[in-house]
């Protein structure tokens, strides 16, 4: 199984996930090691219909919100987002 340092949904450090490491949950309950918790539970999205894009924009917007440093890297940090696995066939 190949493991991710960050969420292929959100970009966001999987180590920073406020439930653990690979904090979203497989269907089966397992932790997922692939989605964090604010975008993956119980083997599903939490927001099945957001694109990509869409999904930048909320992460930057999230980003700018924490101010200082990561302020100025929002527009850097969140423009992999549509490189990432749950993108790459849309």
């Amino acid at each position: 199984m190949k493991t991710y340092k960050n969420c292929q949904s959100c970009a966001m450090p999987l180590n920073k996930d406020p439930k653990g490491a690979g904090g979203g949950t497989n269907a089966n309950g397992q932790p997922s090691h692939k989605y964090c918790s604010y975008c993956y539970e119980g083997g599903k999205f939490l927001q099945p219909d957001i694109t990509a894009e869409e999904m930048q924009a909320f992460v930057k917007g999230k980003l700018k919100e924490m101010g200082g440093f990561m302020k100025l890297f929002a527009g850097v940090f969140s423009k992999g987002i549509p490189k990432l696995e749950r993108w790459k066939n849309q």
